[in-house]
């Protein structure tokens, strides 16, 4: 009994760093003492991989469907009873990312101090956003669904959404940034599916059916996989004054990292937003729309698998420069200079695999900063770095519409004379922007 402990104690340790030992042999302690205690096998093994799956299908639930608003963006702008109140539609959608973003500030902390809550909370997370969605349904003005189907289903994704990131670090030690990446690609591959399903519910049924048809749906998936959705590491059973290990907020490093993320994210949401409503002002189809998202969310899929294990291999900044130069240069030449469907493709996918691998990078700046000091908590680190995303995606609904009435550049016949080129440009400008990080490698700046 006592040698299986050791061992249980030292994978503990080295997952938790040896200055923090002391809170593995608590949770040692509290653990019950049976023979046949031990750890489930980190990196591998049939629960981490289970976990890791039902971590990429809730991903998928939670973030696909406010990831392909841009079909709703479309509908409600030419369906009554939104069409007369239109501007402020793309507000619906920025609202849900952003205060699932944002959320992890104040849920961390909660679930340091108390650890169970974590692993129970998940279960009344699919729940509320089903509620949301339903009460959306009911809706006849935008501000109704700005609370529904954007703050309240974002309340209820985050409840879910968070145990999951912080369960990660748990399971997945040598190989993070892998295991971020494959979570992550859930929202990119719901992106690919979710908006030809929304086109066609829409289409056929309304908004009022297809919200509560998407509402049961999330519902009857997702429950089924919560008990895969679990935690590693023993949880204590005592209460103990938790230690926040917030020393990456005094790194000059971290805060121009974050920076970065912020600028980033201020574009980074547009497109997937206005592609629909760009491709109908061009005379293409709904359909068509939904196929720029769908291909947009899908090249996300693989572009976060493949940076998530570049982070694994190579300093963040220069994974952020890669994202970087290839979101700029799609968003300038390709999207500027579309004028019909087979250019809107090319920047469709690539903007998507370059831009929707951005958010790996975060996985990246946990593995710096965990490096400069290890009692740095990873569950904090995720709070603010995704707060700093869901600034960005708050602040680019309303900068958004305010760009469109702007119309200074119509009349060129390619994406710039549109009515759409301010929002191009901030699109572009954003994403050049939010590279900074690597210069700031270079200059020394960050370690």
């Amino acid at each position: 009994m006592e040698a299986q402990n050791d061992i249980a104690l030292n994978d503990l340790s080295n997952y938790l760093g040896s200055n923090i030992q002391d809170e593995a042999t608590q949770h040692l302690q509290d653990a019950p003492s049976h023979h046949e205690f031990s750890l489930p096998q980190a990196d591998g093994g049939k629960h981490a991989w289970m976990f890791l799956a039902a971590g990429f299908v809730v991903e998928a639930l939670v973030w696909g469907f406010p990831f392909s608003f841009g079909i709703f963006q479309e509908y409600y702008t030419t369906h009554e009873p939104f069409s007369t109140e239109s501007s402020g539609v793309a507000v619906i959608g920025t609202t849900a990312t952003g205060i699932m973003y944002m959320a992890g500030l104040l849920l961390y902390p909660a679930y340091k101090k108390w650890p169970h809550l974590a692993n129970r909370s998940k279960w009344v997370g699919m729940p509320i956003m089903s509620a949301g969605l339903i009460a959306a349904s009911f809706a006849n003005n935008v501000n109704t669904l700005i609370i529904t189907q954007g703050a309240i289903y974002a309340i209820g994704g985050s409840i879910i959404y968070f145990p999951a990131m912080l369960f990660v670090d748990e399971w997945f030690i040598q190989r993070k940034g892998l295991a971020f990446g494959v979570i992550w690609a859930g929202t990119g591959a719901a992106g690919l599916m979710i908006p030809f399903l929304l086109n066609t519910l829409l289409s056929h049924y309304g908004h009022r059916t297809t919200l509560r048809i998407w509402a049961l749906t999330i519902l009857l998936l997702s429950m089924p996989l919560l008990p895969f959705l679990r935690p590693r590491l023993p949880i204590s059973q005592t209460t103990h004054s938790p230690r926040y290990g917030l020393s990456f907020l005094s790194s000059p490093s971290f805060w121009l990292l974050q920076a970065g993320v912020v600028i980033e994210s201020l574009g980074y949401f547009l497109p997937s937003i206005y592609l629909p409503t760009f491709a109908a002002h061009l005379g293409l189809s709904p359909s068509t729309g939904s196929l720029l998202v769908a291909l947009l969310n899908g090249a996300a899929v693989f572009a976060t698998i493949i940076m998530g294990m570049l982070i694994d291999r190579f300093h963040v900044t220069t994974v952020i420069l890669l994202s970087t130069i290839g979101a700029t240069l799609s968003v300038f030449v390709l999207w500027g200079l579309s004028t019909a469907l087979p250019l809107l493709v090319v920047f469709s996918i690539m903007y998507g695999f370059f831009a929707g691998g951005f958010v790996s990078t975060n996985a990246g700046i946990i593995k710096l900063m965990k490096g400069h000091d290890q009692s740095a908590d990873v569950g904090m680190m995720i709070g603010v770095t995704s707060a700093g995303r869901g600034i960005g995606s708050v602040l680019s609904g309303p900068l958004s519409e305010v760009l469109l009435r702007g119309g200074s550049w119509k009349g060129a016949g390619n994406g710039y004379g549109s009515g759409f080129g301010e929002l191009i440009v901030f699109t572009g400008v954003t994403a050049a922007v939010g590279g900074m990080s690597f210069f700031g490698k270079r200059l020394g700046w960050i370690r």
